[in-house]
């Protein structure tokens, strides 16, 4: 059972990554100090470094939320779905219930803003790129034991997340910089985009 410490402490974190979103999403990263941040929260900059180890920790936070719950999603869905489809229904489920993973830490819109600032803040873009790396290991080792491979002989699995992962990154960056910035619209164009992956892949192109 939770303590009255450690709801205290995750109080503590919550606000800290609330404060640190809405600052970089208002004001910009390179702007925002750790002193604003932890002024924020009428907090000391040593508090802050006890929950995270730099900004880029605070920025990623809650992304990190989602992907721990995706790959779980992964994992859950049932035995008779093919790795693609189990993929394609757990990034739906996480659209769906986006509002229940993160709006006990951040309104889903402040969510959703940061990731125009992730895309357009190099340092934050590259640490999104390196993490996506990870998972993307980590859900093909979760394929891999759901059909009973061996993740390190058979290449399917890896090959089937890159192609999973490739589609969910063009999502992201045309969603990020069109006009409509809602949760439904970058659910409908990740419906329509996984949509497209036979089709693109194995079809012909050129018309006559």
């Amino acid at each position: 059972m939770e303590t009255l410490r450690e709801r205290k402490k995750q109080r503590t974190r919550d606000a800290l990554t609330r404060a640190a979103l809405e600052l970089f999403t208002s004001r910009g990263y390179e702007q925002t100090t750790v002193d604003d941040i932890a002024e924020a929260v009428d907090v000391s900059q040593r508090t802050f470094f006890r929950y995270f180890a730099n900004k880029e920790e605070a920025a990623l936070a809650v992304e990190e939320l989602t992907v721990g719950r995706f790959i779980e999603s992964v994992r859950e869905r049932p035995a008779h779905e093919a790795p693609m489809e189990a993929l394609r229904q757990a990034v739906l489920e996480g659209w769906d219930t986006l509002n229940d993973v993160v709006e006990s830490v951040v309104p889903v819109e402040l969510y959703l803003r940061m990731y125009r600032v992730i895309e357009s803040t190099p340092v934050l873009l590259a640490a999104h790129l390196r993490r996506s790396a990870e998972t993307e290991e980590a859900i093909a080792r979760v394929l891999a034991e759901r059909e009973g491979l061996d993740v390190e002989t058979d290449p399917r699995p890896r090959l089937t997340v890159a192609v999973f992962s490739g589609v969910m990154r063009v999502t992201e960056r045309q969603w990020s910089v069109g006009e409509d910035f809602s949760l439904d619209a970058i659910r409908a164009l990740t419906v329509a985009y996984l949509e497209q992956v036979g089709p693109a892949l194995t079809g012909d192109w050129r018309t006559a």
